[in-house]
């Protein structure tokens, strides 16, 4: 099973932090990353991304769904509630800008990848990512409100 080092973990906080600050006016702290196991639990929204590339894999992003209503409702300035089309078409688009703009700071390193477009499901659900060791970082903002950036990716 591949590792990630820090060099391919950096880009993805950038971005996140940045995406966050701009769309979501969300100052967040970067938590300690750790080795977690891909699995997710009914209360859980989940963007899925995949990477190929120079490097291959994919991301998570993680939140409870309450977090997720109060991106949302960030994004698109006005409550949220539930996760409604709308909600989950807000939330996607935050994991593309997120992974655009994590490839971009990949090409300025010389590392070429594409993403896949966003996937967003919720519910129980785990993966198996034998190729590569999935790290998880929490992203933590207002009150210890927390998001996982999910990674499993490893270099050619």
């Amino acid at each position: 099973m591949a590792n990630v080092n820090v060099d391919h973990i950096n880009p993805f906080l950038m971005a996140s932090t940045k995406i966050l600050k701009e769309m979501c006016y969300v100052e967040a702290t970067i938590g300690k990353p750790y080795v977690k196991s891909p699995a997710f639990f009914e209360d859980t929204l989940i963007i899925l991304i995949g990477i190929t590339g120079e490097m291959r894999g994919q991301a998570m992003i993680t939140f409870e769904k309450s977090i997720a209503c109060d991106i949302a409702s960030k994004m698109i300035m006005m409550p949220v509630t539930e996760m409604d089309e709308l909600a989950k078409s807000a939330i996607g688009e935050l994991g593309n800008m997120i992974m655009g703009n994590t490839a971009t700071i990949f090409s300025t390193k010389g590392i070429a990848i594409d993403i896949t477009p966003p996937t967003v499901g919720n519910g129980t659900i785990s993966f198996t990512t034998s190729y590569a060791q999935n790290i998880c970082i929490p992203l933590i903002y207002e009150d210890n409100k927390t998001i996982e950036i999910n990674i499993a990716i490893k270099g050619d």
